[in-house]
């Protein structure tokens, strides 16, 4: 398994005081690029603690093994991204049970056995969304929704919260909710598909930005992005985020989901320094439009 380190140079410990363990799930998302990258430009600011990072690519077995790893390592503090709930759960129990303090980001597990838990609301961002599609349809209209990973928490709120913002309006149809695990690859595919199926589709909603670009350039083959708009989740700057798709026209919108990876060192040199932290850390969000 290939380990990367920040802040503290090579080698164990070397000057740092602490020894941090990162278990990412994945980095095939940007938004998760993003957020190593947060982690490792926030570390800077800390010379005691030493961050090893580790990629679970998308596997559940592979993410316990990295933790496993980190404890053969003897980390002093764990920051995980869990791939699925069920599946991380015992492992991170396990992390507890040693006296190791936790930092879930992002993705939560099953009960609550960790330290802190850092993210967004992902159940308030479906909904929001799901506002947003009865402003964009009036209320009627045919939506394909491409979702997330499913075991991943992230994904069933960010559906769940959608569909009960939508469930008084009988007007608008979902006819087709593929799972494409937070890829655009995926996402193209499925909307391939989704376009074969229905000859009008009014608007899609995608789990995160990329899924809703994969679904857009599908629609653009077949010549038909203009019939449909497009709404994603991220919102992530620069010339290939969320906020560039929408001034670009090509999304719709798209909701801010910070990563938590600046807030996630922060936390855990509180927590390493013996300071109280909260058991969850809420992030903001917000939604990023084209103006008129």
């Amino acid at each position: 398994m290939a380990l990367a380190i920040a802040a503290g140079g090579c080698g164990r410990r070397s000057h740092a005081k602490y020894l941090v363990g990162f278990s990412q799930c994945n980095l095939g998302e940007p938004w998760r690029v993003a957020m190593n990258a947060d982690v490792a430009a926030r570390a800077k600011d800390f010379p005691d603690l030493q961050i090893v990072f580790a990629d679970a690519q998308q596997d559940n077995a592979k993410q316990v093994a990295d933790v496993e790893t980190f404890l053969r390592q003897v980390i002093d503090l764990l920051m995980i991204s869990p791939n699925e709930a069920k599946p991380l759960t015992p492992i991170i129990r396990q992390v507890c049970e040693r006296h190791i303090p936790v930092v879930v980001i992002d993705r939560g597990i099953e009960g609550d056995t960790y330290t802190t838990f850092i993210g967004a609301d992902n159940r308030e961002i479906g909904q929001e969304a799901g506002r947003l599609i009865i402003e964009l349809t009036g209320g009627k209209g045919q939506i394909v929704e491409i979702r997330g990973l499913p075991g991943s928490p992230p994904a069933r709120d960010r559906s769940e919260g959608m569909r009960d913002a939508i469930a008084k309006y009988p007007g608008i149809h979902i006819v087709h909710d593929p799972i494409a695990n937070w890829l655009r690859e995926e996402a193209m595919t499925q909307m391939e598909l989704a376009l074969q199926a229905h000859d009008r589709i009014d608007l899609v909603y995608a789990h995160n930005d990329p899924m809703a670009m994969g679904a857009y350039l599908a629609a653009k083959a077949k010549g038909r992005q203009k019939d449909i708009k497009f709404i994603g989740i991220d919102g992530l700057p620069g010339v290939d985020g969320g906020r560039a798709m929408v001034a670009n026209g090509q999304l719709a919108a798209t909701f801010v989901y910070p990563t938590g990876g600046r807030e996630a060192v922060e936390v855990a040199a509180k927590i390493l320094a013996g300071e109280s932290v909260s058991h969850r850390i809420r992030l903001a969000t917000e939604r990023i439009s084209r103006r008129p």
